[in-house]
């Protein structure tokens, strides 16, 4: 259904079947059963469902069929929904899907970190569809559409996209009809779409050749998008980052700084500045690390745009900053990419030792290594924010304070 299934059988050239009841859901979209003790990974399958599935020397599987289907399945809202490779759990309701999320990020915790965290996880969501503020769509044959899950293979999105916003469809749609106009350069496999759900900035991803400013001027593409949040208007150009879900931008704001305030704080990863404004405002000094150039040139100018002047910008690795840094600020906020904040960079904030640190996480297996490597550290809130309904994705706000 997926694409999953050409991977197993270059495994495995005959696969056999078998029947098998799912246990419960793991990080990464599948579901989890056991075939004579042997743990066998299959998608689009709910905890306690029957199905009937491949079998190889590979633990991923190919689903065939759903045999009992549980009665809280529900039928997926997109056409194609387990071809597309965006979503994972459309068939099941969004209340379950939360709750089987903290589960997940519970085993992700026990697992990985060895941290048996039987405190509270509260959950922070939103809308579950049309929430996504941006995507990347393939080009193939005159076609827009995504790569099928685990495979090359090209799905075709030929109608909206459920996740995404009303702008971002209207411009998908807009997208698909240039594709048949002569001036569409043939040379383009995949590009990007962005919106505030006024403008739309365009941003190729995939070419042969640069592409010329007149493509971009005739998709009606801004250079760079002003985001207006209710902490101000921040700028985001090609290649910086900025959140996805256009309904969590400013609860996850309010989660992350709470009542936080002092004298001096730290905001690592700091991309255009969602974090490192706010911050300017309840601290007297803000320091901010960002690697990218870009992303660094939007803060100075989001910093300016909100009448600010005790930012301090830095376009430096984060563990290379933090290996100069002497003293500790009052607070720290971190939110690292996928790979997580890492070994370096958790021994230098164990060096430097400031009383708070929130860790803003988009990866439960790598937030659990951290935590462990925070060991003089206690957690004292944990959030789960549901910032992409319908995927195995999660971010986790994670508040620490130093222990006594």
């Amino acid at each position: 259904m997926s694409g999953e299934s050409s991977i197993v059988n270059q495994v495995l050239p005959v696969a056999a079947e078998a029947s098998v009841t799912f246990e419960k859901w793991v990080y990464g979209g599948d579901a989890l059963g056991r075939v004579d003790g042997k743990v066998v990974l299959a998608p689009f399958i709910m905890p306690g469902e029957t199905a009937r599935v491949t079998l190889g020397d590979d633990v991923r599987s190919d689903l065939l069929e759903v045999t009992t289907p549980s009665p809280e399945r529900i039928e997926p809202a997109c056409p194609i929904f387990a071809h597309c490779g965006g979503c994972n759990y459309q068939y099941a309701p969004y209340e379950f899907q939360l709750a089987r999320k903290v589960e997940i990020l519970r085993e992700q915790l026990r697992r990985v970190g060895k941290i048996d965290y039987t405190g509270e996880i509260a959950t922070l969501y939103a809308e579950p569809f049309g929430y996504r503020n941006r995507v990347q769509l393939r080009i193939d044959n005159g076609q827009l559409g995504f790569l099928a899950a685990r495979s090359h293979k090209f799905v075709p999105l030929t109608g909206e996209c459920p996740i995404s916003s009303p702008r971002l469809n209207q411009a998908i749609t807009a997208m698909r009809a240039r594709l048949h106009d002569g001036k569409f350069p043939r040379f383009v496999h995949s590009l990007e779409l962005f919106t505030n759900e006024t403008h739309v900035q365009v941003n190729v991803l995939e070419a042969d050749r640069p592409v010329a400013k007149m493509f971009y001027d005739w998709c009606e593409s801004v250079v760079a998008v002003d985001y207006k949040t209710a902490e101000g208007l921040f700028r985001v150009s090609p290649q910086s980052f900025f959140q996805v879900n256009r309904f969590l931008i400013e609860p996850l704001l309010h989660e992350v700084l709470g009542d936080v305030s002092g004298t001096s704080a730290l905001d690592l990863y700091a991309g255009v500045g969602l974090f490192a404004i706010p911050l300017a405002k309840r601290f007297k000094k803000v320091t901010a690390v960002e690697s990218g150039s870009g992303a660094a040139r939007d803060l100075e100018v989001n910093e300016e745009r909100a009448g600010l002047s005790n930012i301090s910008i830095y376009r430096d690795r984060v563990e290379d900053f933090l290996r100069e840094l002497k003293t500790a600020p009052d607070f720290v906020i971190a939110d690292p990419p996928r790979a997580g904040l890492g070994k370096s960079v958790t021994a230098q904030l164990e060096r430097l030792a400031p009383p708070r640190i929130t860790v803003v996480s988009c990866d439960p297996a790598t937030l659990a290594r951290d935590l462990q490597s925070l060991a003089n550290y206690k957690i004292e809130r944990m959030v789960l924010v549901d910032l992409f309904p319908q995927t195995y994705h999660l971010e986790t706000v994670v508040h620490l304070s130093r222990k006594a």
